[in-house]
């Protein structure tokens, strides 16, 4: 009986999923119009010239592999996220928009929280807790950020930093499918936040999955709501590079802080 019901609860999931995300699929591509089914004209591959050589600042054994899925991350952006995404933004008001972000941002304190704490830094472990304290009580569930404006900066930290903060480099840059730029130290900082939060975090405080998926798909749809970054709206044929570049760059800035 037990495996029964868990099985259909599992079917009926991610009936819930699916279906959530082709009715916001559908209602995307109704705003769009002239939908452009052509690659780029100008990429690093058709631009570079034979023969010359380029500078490489970043180790990237697997560029060939990278680039194919950043360009796979380009098509998924653009005719699957970022519908769903206009679609959140044509029908949400702007001040249910912040809400939704403050709410998100409450949640993934916890990441901030134990991520501070791993690096041994007290003071931000501190402010982050007070942080959460506060928007959670006065901020009614977080909604509001009253933490911010009292000068409790949030002080953002993931696994991948932490690893970074005692001494772990960077290993080869990874592009991801759908999550973008990263890198192997980063990479399985990712895994680890993730799986640290769906055990002991606020999904496991909850315990309902009909909750957590619905909070996931919030997640990600605000998290590139408020990433103004778009595939090949640089200019430049050396895209890629620059990319990789700066996502080196910042997390260093982020590490060293």
């Amino acid at each position: 009986m037990t495996i029964m019901i868990s099985k259909n609860k599992t079917i009926r999931l991610t009936f819930f999923a699916l279906a959530l995300l082709a009715v916001l699929f559908a209602a995307g591509c109704a705003n769009q119009q002239n939908v452009n089914l052509e690659p780029p004209l100008h990429t690093p591959e058709n631009t570079l010239k034979e023969g010359v050589e380029y500078a490489v600042d970043v180790y990237d054994p697997l560029e060939g592999m990278n680039r194919r899925l950043y360009t796979f991350n380009y098509y998924f952006d653009k005719f699957i996220f970022l519908p769903v995404v206009y679609t959140y933004e044509f029908i949400t008001p702007d001040f249910l928009e912040e809400m939704v972000s403050n709410f998100v941002d409450n949640v993934f304190e916890f990441n901030n929280l134990t991520n501070n704490l791993l690096q041994g830094k007290v003071n931000e472990t501190g402010i982050t807790l007070a942080r959460f304290l506060v928007n959670t009580t006065i901020g009614i569930g977080g909604i509001f950020d009253p933490a911010t404006s009292s000068g409790l900066e949030r002080q953002t930290e993931d696994f991948g930093q932490t690893l970074g903060y005692w001494g772990v480099g960077n290993g080869p840059y990874i592009v991801l499918p759908i999550l973008g730029p990263s890198n192997l130290r980063d990479t399985t900082g990712i895994v680890t936040d993730a799986v640290a939060f769906s055990l002991a975090g606020p999904p496991a405080w909850v315990d309902d999955d009909d909750i957590t998926l619905a909070f996931n798909i919030t997640t990600a749809i605000d998290k590139r709501h408020r990433q103004s970054f778009r595939y090949y709206r640089t200019g430049s044929p050396f895209e890629y590079e620059m990319i990789r570049m700066l996502y080196t760059s910042k997390r260093k800035i982020e590490i060293d802080r």
